[in-house]
C-alpha cells in the first residue's frame, strides 16, 4: 500500500501560488520542482525546453512506459482572494489550478521513488511550461522528442465543476481545439478636426469585428460546437487624434477543427477587404496551439476501474465535453492518453468560482486523490496495455 501525503501537496501548491510565473519564464518553479526531485532521488533533465523539467522512474528499465503530465505556468490576472499565501507578484496569478497540478505530480514523484524497485514499467514525469501562453509548451516539448520513449499519457485538471474529492473523466471527446489570433490594424494618424486626412485604424477595427459575427451566424451550422470571441482590442492614443494603430486579440474554439480553420480564413479574408477598401495595412496571425482534447475509451475504462477501486462508485462520476481547451491534448494526439478530472469545489470554504476568475480558489482537502489515482493507475497496469486495443478504440 503506498501513501500520498495531503499536507506535502499542499505546503507545496502553496509556495508555488505565491510565486507565479507565466509562459515559458519558469526559474522560481523549475528550481522548486528540480529541488523536490533531488530531495527524493529522482534522475531529472531540462532537455526537452526552455521552463521544462522532466523528471524518470525506473530510467534504465525498458519496454512500457507511461507518461505523467502537469503544467506549471500561471495566468496575468492580479488576484483578489485575502489569504496567506497569495501572489506575491504583481499581476500574476495561478488562476486555473497549475500549482496544484505541479505538487500533486511531486507528490506522485514521491510515491513512485519509494516503490520503484517493484515497479515493472518506467514512468516518465512530465513538468510542463506554457499551456496558458500563445505558444504550446507542450508542443516545444514534444518537438524535442519528449515522446519518443512513452507509450501512453495521463494529465489531470481540477476543476470546480465537480464537488472536492469527486474524480471524473470524460470519455472522446473532452476540450476544444484551440486557436488565438492577433489582428494587427496600421493606419494613418490625423486630427480629429481632419480625419478626413487620415486612416482610422479603429473604425477599420469595428468593422471588422462586425464582420466576424456575421460569418459566425450566417456561415456555420448552428450544430457544430464552436466559438469565436475577441477579447481585447487597443487603439488611439487621444482623444482628437484619429488613431493610427489597432490590436485585436480574440481565440477560437472547435471540436471540429475543420471549422476553426473556416472561421480563421474568413477572418483573413476580411482582413484583406477591408486593406483594399480603406488603405489600412492589416495582418493576421493565429497558428492552431491545441487540437481537441480526446480520452481514449479504453484507456479511459482502465483509469475508471483504478479510481473506483480507489474511491468507490460514488465518488466517481461521468463529466460531459466543454469549450476549454489544453494543449495535453498535443500529447494525447501523439500516444494514446487520458485527461480526468479532480473536483475542488467547496462553497463553504469560497471556493467556487471557475477558472481564470481573479478570486479562483480550490479545496485543497482532497487534493491526494490526484496523486492516488496516478499512482494506482502505473500499479494495476505497469506490465503494459493493449496499444493495439487503444488505438481501435480511438473513433475519431
Amino acid at each position: 500500500m503506498f501513501n500520498i501525503d495531503n499536507d506535502y501537496i499542499v505546503k507545496i501548491r502553496r509556495e508555488i501560488h505565491m510565486y507565479p510565473e507565466t509562459d515559458f519564464d519558469l526559474p522560481k518553479t523549475v528550481a522548486l520542482v528540480k529541488r523536490e526531485l533531488d530531495s527524493f532521488g529522482i534522475e531529472h533533465t531540462e532537455k526537452y525546453g526552455k521552463g521544462s523539467v522532466v523528471g524518470y522512474i525506473n530510467p534504465k528499465k525498458e519496454g512500457f512506459t507511461i507518461g505523467l503530465r502537469a503544467d506549471m505556468d500561471a495566468l496575468n490576472i492580479v488576484e483578489k482572494n485575502n489569504v496567506e499565501y497569495r501572489s506575491k507578484i504583481d499581476g500574476k496569478m495561478h488562476a486555473c489550478g497549475h500549482d496544484a497540478h505541479t505538487a500533486v505530480l511531486l507528490a506522485t514523484a514521491k510515491a513512485l521513488k519509494e516503490m520503484e524497485n517493484e515497479l515493472k514499467c518506467r514512468v516518465k514525469l512530465l513538468f510542463q511550461p506554457s499551456e496558458e501562453g500563445m505558444k504550446s509548451g507542450a508542443v516545444m516539448m514534444i518537438e524535442n522528442g519528449v515522446l519518443d520513449d512513452v507509450d501512453i499519457i495521463l494529465g489531470l485538471h481540477v476543476t470546480n465543476g465537480l464537488e472536492s474529492g469527486i474524480l471524473g473523466i470524460c470519455v472522446g471527446e473532452a476540450l476544444a481545439s484551440s486557436r488565438h489570433f492577433t489582428i494587427e490594424i496600421k493606419g494613418k494618424s490625423a486630427h480629429a478636426a481632419s480625419a478626413y486626412t487620415g486612416i482610422d485604424a479603429l473604425a477599420v477595427a469595428v468593422r471588422m469585428y462586425q464582420a466576424i459575427q456575421l460569418v459566425l451566424t450566417r456561415e456555420i451550422s448552428p450544430f457544430e460546437r464552436y466559438l469565436c470571441s475577441i477579447g481585447k482590442l487597443e487603439a488611439g492614443t487621444a482623444q482628437n487624434i484619429v488613431a493610427d494603430h489597432a490590436v485585436m486579440k480574440g481565440t477560437i474554439r472547435a471540436f471540429n477543427v475543420a471549422v476553426s480553420t473556416h472561421i480563421f480564413e474568413r477572418i483573413q479574408k476580411i482582413a484583406k477587404a477591408l486593406s483594399e477598401e480603406t488603405g489600412a495595412e492589416i495582418s493576421v496571425e493565429g497558428p492552431l496551439k491545441s487540437v481537441c482534447v480526446y480520452n481514449n475509451p479504453y484507456l479511459s475504462q482502465l483509469l475508471k476501474e483504478s479510481m473506483i477501486k480507489l474511491i468507490g462508485k460514488e465518488n466517481y462520476r461521468d463529466t460531459k465535453p466543454g469549450m476549454g481547451s489544453e494543449d495535453f491534448s498535443r500529447l494525447s494526439d501523439k500516444v494514446p492518453g487520458v485527461f480526468f478530472r479532480l473536483g475542488t469545489k467547496n462553497e463553504a470554504k469560497g471556493c467556487s468560482s471557475a477558472a481564470h476568475h481573479d478570486d479562483f480558489s480550490i479545496d485543497e482537502e482532497y487534493l491526494h486523490r490526484g496523486a492516488e489515482t496516478f499512482v494506482q493507475f502505473i500499479i494495476d497496469n505497469q506490465n503494459g496495455v493493449d496499444i493495439q486495443k487503444a488505438k481501435a478504440s480511438d473513433d475519431r
